[in-house]
């Protein structure tokens, strides 16, 4: 486990991440992950310091990831690439997911798909993202309208066969302010989405 105070991972979603994991108690010591919306690789910079043997870095942008993330022979880059419909060579026993503005019903299914059985997931969820536009104030959602939106995602995310472990308010906020939620996931066994 790192201590965040101590560590610069290569963006801010490395601190979430990270915070994350010690919150839930996750060791990815030896796994091989794959990071859904890696951008920078602020979540594969945390992965690969806390020990993950391999990480699939997917993101539909080009020459984003950092530099000495693309380095690392740990790293599986793949550019270009929309994690909603891609195949991996090999289950993967931890997806990790910032997805922008994907919406967590869009991409929960991927995450289940690349999952071996036994797999976890951490996603970020943006409710500020996952809101109707009539809730927001300037591209903010108001913390009072924060439950009602994350009762939606909460259906979301079970009716995409995942079973909700825990979930703990990010330490960092958007950019604009925004509160964002992180959350473990399970997949639920012989749901109809796996």
């Amino acid at each position: 486990m790192t201590d965040p105070g101590s560590v610069k991972f290569v963006s801010r979603a490395g601190l979430k991440l990270d915070y994350a994991l010690n919150a839930f108690g996750i060791d990815v010591s030896g796994l091989v992950c794959a990071d859904l919306g890696s951008n920078v690789g602020g979540f594969v910079d945390c992965l690969l310091r806390r020990g993950a043997a391999r990480v699939y870095a997917i993101d539909t942008g080009y020459g984003v990831l950092d530099w000495k993330l693309r380095r690392d022979p740990r790293v599986v880059v793949m550019e270009r690439t929309n994690a909603m419909h891609v195949s991996l060579p090999e289950p993967v026993q931890l997806v990790t997911i910032d997805a922008g503005w994907t919406r967590q019903r869009a991409i929960l299914p991927a995450a289940r798909r690349l999952l071996d059985p036994a797999g976890q997931v951490v996603t970020l969820i943006k409710p500020h993202y996952e809101a109707p536009r009539s809730l927001l104030r300037g591209g903010v959602l108001p913390a009072e309208k924060l439950e009602q939106v994350m009762q939606s995602v909460r259906g979301d995310i079970v009716a995409a066969g995942f079973q909700i472990v825990q979930t703990v308010t990010s330490p960092i906020t958007g950019r604009k302010g925004n509160i964002e939620v992180l959350a473990h996931l399970r997949p639920v066994p012989q749901h109809p989405c796996g």
